[in-house]
């Protein structure tokens, strides 16, 4: 894989290059409420803008329906990057009609343009090789160079992930080689003991990187709704808790396999449980009570891990050499149930060894909750691409990259 600095000790001056970010960032309305993915992605484009590039930054933002829609424009990531980069950043309003072809014929040396969203074209994420391709071949015709810098989407086989790599001389921005080379210490030189903490919504989503944890982690602590399947494949009650119940046979074969092996699989000993999910917008205060995890009422559910389950989380981590959180462990986004979250960014703080935080939520909660984010050895930009490297599986846009 070509790193950026072989591309730029060739020279990149006067050159048309395309570095397919991740701008994928939560807006309310226009503004932008976490810029961290602006911000890990600023160094490449900066250091290509220093060289003479003329940089053409393209990304996906939301779901849109592979045609235009206002409430997903990048316009406002657009005019951010340009405040960090204390340059203007030119902005595309299609992503590769006139708009973009005047935007990038018009740019000089140094400077910045962004496309609007990839996704407006349904190219992009289509399945059908065909239509990706056109789609790439069009915007392959914007570019000299290309320079694959978003870590968060290189899990996906779209058309500017996937197939425009392989249609101009390609290079690892340094946001993606960062990322590969943190996920290399989780999986093949780990220092241990090695702690990994998942929470999240649903058990269904960490079921493969558990599988392949089981023989790789020393402890695994288990929170968030996918905890309460646990749970209640221990034969807890766990009241209108989330619940898989059709996972429940791979969790106890997990569980089995766990002690087995002789891996530490921690699950939640207390909970703070209520009969009413919080308001999250206008966070009024919540009405909830905290029981024994084995003792949840039947018509209350679990929304955050208790002190109990804390202090406990806590002793595990201690000791760690390495460390990788995936997953919120409770509904952080209201502060009556922030603490459990809290409580795990601050172990990780407080833990001597490298540690990770592995993208999505947890990253939003890390910022949510006011903590220092270089105070962590890593926040990546990725939380899906994160977990399916952990899985062992290929990840089309690292695949590409390859020479």
């Amino acid at each position: 894989m070509k790193t950026i600095d072989e591309l730029l000790a060739e020279g990149v001056s006067g050159k048309r290059v395309f570095v397919r970010a991740d701008l994928n960032v939560p807006l309310d309305g226009t503004a932008i409420t976490d810029d961290g993915r602006i911000r890990a992605v600023q160094p490449t484009i900066a250091k290509l803008a220093e060289a003479g590039a003329r940089v053409v930054v393209a990304s996906h933002l939301g779901r849109p329906k592979g045609a235009p829609d206002p409430a997903f424009s990048l316009a406002p990531a657009a005019k951010r990057l340009g405040e960090l980069l204390g340059a203007d950043v030119a902005f595309a309003t299609d992503t590769v009609g006139d708009s973009a072809k005047e935007t990038v014929a018009a740019l000089a040396d140094g400077q910045v343009a962004v496309l609007e969203n990839l996704r407006f074209n349904a190219g992009e994420t289509s399945k059908d090789d065909a239509e990706r391709g056109a789609f790439a071949d069009q915007l392959a015709e914007l570019a000299d160079l290309y320079v694959g810098d978003g870590f968060g989407a290189v899990h996906r086989k779209h058309a500017s992930v996937f197939d425009l790599p392989a249609r101009l001389p390609h290079a690892a921005g340094f946001l993606i080689a960062t990322e590969v080379g943190v996920l290399k210490k989780l999986t093949d030189d780990v220092k241990r003991p090695y702690v990994v903490v998942l929470g999240g919504a649903k058990v269904s989503d960490k079921l493969a990187v558990i599988d392949q944890l089981l023989g790789k982690a020393d402890r695994i602590l288990i929170g968030g709704g996918m905890a309460y399947t646990f749970l209640k494949a221990k034969g807890h009650e766990v009241g209108i808790s989330l619940l898989q119940e059709d996972q429940i046979p791979v969790v106890t074969e997990y569980m089995e396999r766990a002690e087995k092996t002789g891996v530490e699989l921690v699950l939640p000993v207390d909970i703070l449980a209520s009969s009413d999910f919080p308001d999250l917008k206008t966070k009024a205060p919540a009405d909830f009570v905290t029981v024994d995890a084995d003792k949840i009422p039947a018509d209350k559910e679990g929304l955050d891990i208790g002190p109990k389950t804390r202090e406990l989380y806590a002793e595990k981590i201690a000791d760690a050499e390495t460390v990788f959180w995936n997953g919120p462990v409770g509904v952080f986004e209201h502060p009556d149930y922030a603490g459990g979250t809290s409580a795990i960014a601050r172990a990780l703080l407080n833990c001597d060894g490298f540690t990770v935080v592995g993208g999505g939520d947890s990253a939003a909660a890390v910022r949510t909750l006011g903590f220092d984010e270089n105070a962590f050895g890593h926040i990546s930009t990725g939380g899906g691409a994160s977990l399916e490297y952990l899985e062992g599986k290929t990840l089309p846009g690292l695949a590409a990259l390859e020479d």
